[in-house]
């Protein structure tokens, strides 16, 4: 099988937890650069690695795919280099911070004839995953409500400097926004209107910490997306409600905290505990069920399992650029919805 030569820019957490594990995992991807700035941290992941100290090095003839999970605010210059150089491009998410830079990147990839997508892996935790299975088989009826939140609590402001700045592209609706929004219309399509209350909680605090999305379908559905720094006891994580039943999932997707332990992702790697799975609640064949239902077998492997078939077989991209494109339109929304605190319209763009 053909080997695709990866060049990563970046090695901090997301190139660590979530990008060379499944690298690692797939032998078809063959790590050859990353660009380390100051450090060289990931000599001691990858000892045959070569470092480099300068971004225009990763763009070298024998690189096929070109990773940036540098900070959001130089996602666009970068992207843009390496796709002018004519690599294959992934970019950690958000995919840049404007919807018109996405436009921009969208039209010089097409140019280039190059691959450009963005590392929305949380499509494939496993509520998501799940619920787009039950949705499919109509086991709850047509839906009518639903909620997704993260919650964290961080009493202090992040240790990485770059996410204070109050730069456009930092904040939680940049940050975990961007995820949920793309989850949303994974799984419902896209919304008709929005309506968002956008908070700044932590004292002296330069980014929103705090937000409340609401989405509006013609069909009668609404989509709430929360996220707090400020929630110790977390709420739970997903609610589907239908006109037959209910699929709530309290806890959220083990992945990410599997893999910053080590845990390789192999195998059952992500099999959840019985008593972790989500409850369906409707009624099936006259019988009113109320039970675990088992999550749909999903892992992040599938994304670079996609994206390898995509680079070599041409098949379609799971994440594709217009995708990122249409998330970036909702997130400006967002902001001028709770700017003026009101509900807007949203057009049909993909």
């Amino acid at each position: 099988m053909k080997k695709i030569n990866v060049a990563i820019a970046g090695f901090g957490y997301s190139s660590q937890v979530f990008h060379l594990p499944f690298l690692l995992n797939h032998s078809q991807f063959i790590i050859k650069k990353i660009y380390e700035r100051t450090t060289s941290k990931s000599l001691k992941f990858l000892p045959y690695v070569q470092i480099v100290r300068n971004f225009q090095e990763l763009l070298t003839q024998e690189i096929d795919l070109v990773i940036i999970t540098t900070p959001n605010q130089i996602h666009y210059e970068m992207a843009k280099q390496a796709i002018s150089a004519g690599k294959n491009v992934l970019v950690e998410k958000p995919l840049v911070t404007t919807s018109k830079q996405a436009q921009e990147l969208i039209q010089l990839a097409n140019q280039h004839k190059v691959i450009l997508t963005v590392y929305q892996n949380r499509r494939w935790d496993s509520p998501i995953a799940t619920a787009k299975d039950i949705l499919y088989k109509n086991l709850i009826g047509t839906p009518v409500d639903c909620e997704i939140r993260m919650d964290r609590y961080t009493e202090e402001k992040n240790p990485k400097v770059w996410k204070e700045t109050g730069d456009l592209g930092t904040g939680l609706v940049y940050d975990l926004g961007v995820h949920l929004l793309d989850q949303s219309v994974y799984l419902f399509g896209q919304p008709d209107e929005l309506f968002a209350d956008i908070r700044y909680q932590h004292k002296d605090t330069l980014v929103d910490d705090n937000f409340t999305i609401h989405l509006y379908y013609h069909t009668g559905l609404k989509v709430t997306l929360n996220a707090s720094k400020y929630a110790r006891e977390p709420a739970p994580h997903f609610i589907l409600q239908g006109t037959k039943g209910s699929y709530i999932k309290k806890a959220i997707d083990n992945q990410e905290n599997l893999l910053k332990k080590g845990i390789k992702p192999i195998n059952d790697w992500n099999a959840e505990p019985p008593n972790n799975l989500g409850i369906l609640h409707t009624e099936m064949n006259r019988q009113v069920i109320r039970q675990f239902y088992p999550n749909v077998k999903t892992s992040y492997n599938a994304f670079y399992d996609n994206l390898y078939f995509a680079l070599t077989k041409n098949i379609p991209l799971a994440i594709k650029p217009e995708q990122a494109y249409y998330v970036l339109t909702l997130i400006e929304k967002a902001f001028e919805s709770a700017k003026i605190g009101q509900k807007l319209k949203i057009n049909t763009l993909i």
